[in-house]
């Protein structure tokens, strides 16, 4: 498996405050896989913001405590902090009430991103950041200013699940992760259908992405890489709530990706590192390396 130069990583896109039943909690996929990367070891920058206000402020302090650089934070002083309303059914999966406008619908451009974006080897972005015209101009023009392989975090959050927006991020892609519910939907808007398999493969084909994973919640996930189909089932646990599993799963693969594990395995730890999160609270408990290890034996 050819070695995936990781030494820079970026995620661009929201921060926020997730609104659990059990109290607020630090959320938002970007923020949630740099948390995880650095979890695993490697070295994540967040381009995100958050507003002038106590939440805004609430959020770095947590930020700084897991040792995160906030060098790429930006502070808005109109648009408030992100919140989002999260509520659990009775299998601990979470749907979403997201407030706008937010800071990070105005994520800025300017010249210490232009030299971020230079130096960048990996780019993590998702869906839902690019709602709003301003931060989807900006992140483009992140994007056409560096060289860094680009990995799409698939999030269709309705109603900001528009087709045109989805379609142009994948195009943009050389990997892509997203859920077997969003791969449907993804497949229906263009008339495909076929077993999970053959969508992979079409939407591999279709959007020039290299590397497609998809997740199933709690049987596991499946990737397809240089042309080859893995499956795994998956880590019974008891889920605790499921916020941030996906995030710490997308994270978990990129660390394998990026230390030459093989397919096999690079499925297998991110599937226990997703588990291992799901049975646990919030979106980034702490742990490390080792507890994943542990975990799969």
């Amino acid at each position: 498996m050819k070695k995936l130069n990781v030494n820079t990583i970026v995620c661009f896109g929201e921060v926020l405050w997730d609104m659990l039943p059990t109290g607020a909690k630090p959320g938002g996929a970007p923020l949630n896989v740099a948390i995880h990367l650095k979890r695993q070891e490697l070295n994540p920058f967040i381009i995100s913001s958050v507003g002038n206000d106590a939440d805004g402020q609430k959020l770095q302090t947590f930020l700084q405590e897991t040792g995160m650089n906030l060098e790429y934070l930006q502070t808005d002083d109109v648009l408030p902090t992100s919140q989002v309303l999260v509520h659990l059914d009775s299998e601990k999966n979470a749907t979403y009430e997201i407030c706008e406008p937010v800071a990070w619908d105005n994520i800025q451009f300017n010249k210490k991103m232009e030299n971020l974006a230079e130096k960048a080897d990996l780019i993590v972005f998702g869906t839902l950041a690019s709602r709003n015209e301003t931060t989807r101009k900006n992140l483009l023009k992140f994007l056409k200013h560096s060289p860094a392989k680009r990995f799409l975090d698939v999030n269709l959050r309705p109603p900001y699940d528009t087709r045109d927006v989805v379609e142009e991020m994948l195009h943009l892609a050389d990997f892509a992760k997203l859920n077997n519910e969003e791969l449907a939907t993804i497949a229906l808007w263009n008339d495909q259908k076929g077993t999970e398999e053959e969508l992979v493969r079409w939407l591999s084909e279709y959007f020039s992405c290299t590397i497609v994973c998809v997740t199933r919640g709690a049987n596991g996930a499946a990737l397809l890489k240089n042309n080859t189909w893995i499956k795994h089932p998956g880590f019974k646990v008891i889920a605790v709530d499921t916020v941030g599993s996906g995030d710490s799963f997308l994270a978990g693969l990129i660390a394998q990706l990026s230390a030459e594990s093989s397919p096999e395995k690079a499925l297998e730890y991110a599937c226990a590192t997703g588990a291992f999160v799901a049975s646990r609270q919030g979106a980034v408990p702490e742990y490390s390396v080792r507890d994943i290890e542990a975990f799969m034996k």
